[in-house]
């Protein structure tokens, strides 16, 4: 790993060894790896949050390897993405399952890529309930009302046309595609075999 300099507190110089966190932070890469939940949430929003603050110019980079999970967490780190001023480049490694693949979707137009062996995974959101019959007839119509704000955000991030009702047909079950698959969808704009190396 590269050597950094750093000043002690009496102002010296030393070399030392950022850890990979802090690289990631210095490259301005942010990892979503495993579910999506609150504290995952919360802290890749707070990472976007920061590197804004650094750079509001510069790109940022979220690698997603994640099963989905929590919609409401989900949609917090979505909107902190439309809401930052800089782009944000969206890569999956691995997979791109549920919430997952709307993030990976959600990414700047023109930078959203998948690896080649990537898997992607699209739904309508699940819930189980129980109690009254009242309660129960609520948490369905927010289910429904949840799925339509998904379909028509990913209606809005596809490259490729799809009326909403093509996207509900699709997502009445788990729908899997691989690169290949995900790039006709729309859901990416390239497979990326190699990273491109930037321009000094």
């Amino acid at each position: 790993m590269s050597k950094f300099l750093r000043r002690t507190l009496n102002g010296s110089p030393r070399a030392w060894s950022p850890t990979p966190y802090v690289t990631e932070t210095i490259e301005r890469i942010v990892c979503l790896n495993g579910a999506v939940d609150e504290d995952t949430s919360a802290s890749i929003v707070a990472q976007l949050l920061f590197l804004e603050a650094d750079n509001p110019e510069k790109a940022i980079s979220l690698y997603i390897n994640s099963p989905g999970g929590s919609v409401t967490a989900g949609l917090a780190i979505y909107d902190t993405m439309a809401y930052i001023r800089c782009p944000v480049t969206t890569i999956c490694i691995g997979q791109a399952a549920s919430m997952g693949s709307l993030l990976l979707c959600g990414g700047s137009p023109g930078n959203r890529f998948c690896l080649p062996h990537s898997s992607i995974m699209v739904h309508q959101p699940s819930g189980g309930y129980s109690g009254q019959a009242s309660d129960i007839a609520i948490h369905a119509k927010e289910i429904l009302r949840v799925r339509n704000k998904l379909n028509k955000i990913y209606q809005r991030h596809l490259t490729k046309p799809h009326t909403l009702e093509e996207i509900e047909k699709l997502m009445e079950r788990d729908y899997f595609m691989d690169a290949q698959e995900a790039l006709e969808f729309g859901i990416v704009d390239r497979i990326m075999e190699k990273r491109e190396v930037e321009a000094e």
